[in-house]
């Protein structure tokens, strides 16, 4: 009975982590520029990565593998933020700034291309 109760949690813990995986994925395609790419990277990086990991604790034999997929999950679950925000941050000191107005409409360099219609 616990056997059959930890593979249902386990399984939940995966398919919860691939959908989480997936809708990031939909996500880096559908938005429009670098920064509102980032939060689907972040989700697909922190929530789906967790889960899966989870699930993957749920099914160890030993406290050994427990304890490993442990320190792994709570590495990333500190570091996959914060890498999140320095890629943030990097591009923003490069000068890659977000898209605003007219630009998300028409697309980048609209209103240099299209000077009546910006007055």
């Amino acid at each position: 009975m616990v056997d059959l109760l930890r593979d249902i949690l386990s399984w939940a813990c995966f398919i919860g982590g691939g959908i989480f995986v997936v809708i990031g994925c939909i996500g880096l395609v559908r938005f429009p520029d670098f920064y509102t790419r980032l939060h689907p990277a972040g989700i697909t990086d922190t929530a789906g990565a967790e889960l899966i990991m989870l699930g993957m604790i749920l099914q160890a034999d030993s406290w050994l593998i427990v304890a490993k997929l442990g320190f792994i999950a709570v590495f990333l679950l500190l570091t996959s933020p914060v890498a999140t925000h320095a890629l943030a941050h990097a591009a923003w000191l490069s000068g890659l700034h977000p898209l605003t107005g007219k630009e998300l409409n028409y697309g980048e360099g609209y209103e240099e291309n299209n000077p009546e219609e910006t007055s």
